[in-house]
């Protein structure tokens, strides 16, 4: 595949390995050139999202420019162009990539997007128009904190940690997902004036981030829950929320195989 006069440069080493074998396989229905060429740039959006957004959109453009009806390509350019602020273009492309995959498992970013657009009403209809019960659970706590801050948009303060009020909000086990719900529930809290059971959400957000490994200390000896370590393949979308290069599943973990 001969590279566009635009494209950003690829650097030496890089390879269609480097992207997540599931993103790969997704790229069977083109050419041995143009996959290895478009999976080349999805590695860099993934590797860039979080240190150069900008860039890392300018790689998902290419890779979209070679192969616009492969799902994953187009959830790659929504989630970098959501990273750079154009929440209009993620709308669109993240509405291309339901419509092409099937899944509604960026929910959350179209709830946020809408926000970004200055459309709070229209986030709280997003988030409501797919059941939670068809999401994983990571997707649906992720839902759950963008209609919270929906809520928060329109001053419903109240109906906003009504939101975050979800079975995975549960101060006994470590999930992947916990910290960033507990952090975001005790901030709501402090919106209410609820100081005290705000500082005791955030020190269960701080043992959850040491049980998965996000800190060394004592902090993780104070659950009582057994907790269970499992690791899953990288992906693109997690990038975007901060997530580290290994991501951990939906399995509680136990601290002491952390």
């Amino acid at each position: 595949m001969r590279p566009r006069h635009d494209d950003p440069e690829i650097p030496d080493g890089v390879t269609a390995r480097d992207l997540d074998k599931g993103a790969r396989n997704e790229l069977k229905t083109l050419s041995k050139e143009n996959a290895e060429g478009v999976a080349q740039h999805l590695a860099m959006a993934a590797r860039l999202i979080e240190s150069d957004p900008e860039l890392a959109h300018r790689h998902a453009i290419s890779a979209a420019r070679r192969a616009g009806r492969i799902g994953i390509v187009r959830e790659t350019l929504a989630i970098t162009a959501y990273a750079t602020g154009d929440f209009a273009l993620a709308i669109r492309e993240l509405r291309t990539y339901r419509r092409i995959s099937g899944s509604n498992e960026q929910l959350a970013l179209m709830v946020d997007s809408e926000r970004g657009v200055g459309r709070p009403d229209r986030a709280l209809e997003v988030g409501r128009s797919v059941q939670r019960s068809e999401l994983s659970s990571a997707a649906q706590v992720a839902v759950a904190i963008a209609m919270s801050g929906a809520r928060l948009d329109l001053g419903q303060t109240e109906a906003a940690l009504d939101e975050l009020d979800i079975a995975q909000l549960n101060p006994d086990v470590a999930y992947s997902y916990s910290a960033d719900l507990f952090s975001a529930y005790a901030d709501v809290l402090e919106d209410l004036g609820r100081s005290d059971e705000a500082e005791s959400w955030r020190e269960r957000a701080a043992r959850a981030d040491a049980a998965l490994g996000g800190d060394d200390g004592d902090l993780v000896e104070v659950y009582e829950e057994d907790i269970v370590f499992e690791s899953v393949d990288d992906v693109i979308a997690d990038a975007a929320r901060n997530a580290p290069t290994e991501e951990i599943g939906d399995e509680p973990v136990r601290p002491s195989e952390s």
